[in-house]
């Protein structure tokens, strides 16, 4: 099975399925002398797992990470970083009813039809546990950029029709302060509250809802990205869209800026220090990136949850010979994705700005 590497110089493959004895990554390409904080890693891992609270899967996981390889005295040593995470809490036996039964929306029947074989047990590689490999790996890349002084903060900004208004802070200690206040990780207080009302009732009703996630990544350099076919929206877009139940992903203005003008939406440059290589924009409709390159300004994005797949209701489907049958959902998943994948969104987009970091420093060292 291909497609399960990701980056060209900060590289990461992920392995293991959902009720195999674990997930894991390989790092290639980490620079050296990078300062590896376990407890760090494990605090990003925390805030994915299962089991958080009430409106999110009751599957216990402490999601410990083991290093394996490629990491020395607390630095990384530049070889490959190997981490593994053991799966403690499978109960295959939930998924026994499903076996020859094709889930709506999942994705039982197109790799039944592609491979010819299946792992029901949750889905295998397509269960979004897969996903605490990449937060794993997304701590190791954080922490690369946090020595040039990039941050990212994502957080819920919708959850059905529920909107949270635009973040009043640009402090991000203060963002992330607020967001991990509350279960559903919304860094506005009173629609927190209204989004975890509404979620744990559609839990009690045995359906799910989607949600949107909102990302700002803060100190980017200019120019990082590559014309054509590696413009950096355009990464940040295929790594957001391999995240589990991503239905969308917008940059910048994004649709809303289908129904502007060219006189609202251009980006003024200005400025502010005199300084002709530091220049800002009076506004960001273009999300901190232009022609596919950064421009210094903040980098903003969102990206959109479909429903999870899994309800607890009755619902008509085809079994593997081709009759019709009803299936219902057991065992314990998410009613809504997003307060648990906020954190997966910053990982990737570690993954994606630490990639293009380092493929433009090699430009500028060959320059």
């Amino acid at each position: 099975m291909a497609g399960n590497s990701f980056g060209e110089l900060f590289r990461i493959t992920t392995f293991g399925e959902s009720h195999g004895e674990a997930i894991g990554v390989i790092i290639d390409g980490c620079p050296p002398n990078i300062t590896v904080d376990e407890s760090f890693v494990q605090s990003e891992l925390d805030k994915r797992r299962p089991g958080q609270s009430k409106i999110t899967t009751q599957r216990k996981e402490s999601d410990t990470a083991k290093i394996l390889s490629g990491v020395f005295e607390g630095k990384t040593t530049g070889t490959p970083l190997a981490m593994v995470i053991p799966n403690e809490d499978q109960r295959s036996k939930d998924y026994s009813h499903i076996q020859d039964k094709y889930r709506p929306s999942h994705a039982d029947y197109t790799y039944q039809m592609k491979y010819g074989i299946r792992d029901y047990r949750g889905g295998g590689r397509s269960s979004a546990r897969e996903t605490a490999a990449r937060v794993a790996a997304g701590a190791i890349a954080k922490s690369v950029l946090a020595q040039q002084g990039i941050r990212i903060f994502a957080h819920v900004s919708g959850v059905g029709k529920i909107e949270a208004p635009n973040l009043h802070s640009d402090d991000v200690n203060e963002l992330l302060a607020i967001r991990e206040s509350n279960m559903v990780r919304c860094a506005d207080p009173a629609t927190a509250n209204e989004m975890i009302a509404f979620i744990d009732g559609i839990r009690k009703a045995g359906d799910t809802v989607g949600g949107r996630i909102s990302a700002i990544i803060q100190g980017v350099p200019v120019g990082l990205g590559e014309p054509v076919f590696d413009k950096l929206h355009a990464d940040l877009a295929k790594a957001m869209m391999s995240i589990n139940a991503v239905h969308g992903f917008e940059y910048g203005s994004g649709f809303a800026g289908s129904e502007m003008q060219g006189t609202e939406h251009n980006d003024i440059f200005v400025n502010p220090n005199n300084d002709a290589g530091k220049l800002e924009t009076s506004t960001n409709f273009s999300g901190g990136i232009q022609g596919g390159i950064s421009n210094g300004m903040d980098i903003t994005f969102r990206v959109a949850f479909k429903p999870v797949a899994t309800v607890m209701r009755p619902q008509q489907t085809i079994n593997q010979t081709g009759e019709s049958t009803e299936i219902t959902g057991k065992g314990r998943h998410d009613p809504c994705v997003v307060p648990r994948a906020v954190i997966i969104v910053e990982a990737m987009a570690a993954l994606v700005i630490a990639d293009h970091l380092l493929r433009h420093q090699i430009y500028h060292a060959t320059k």
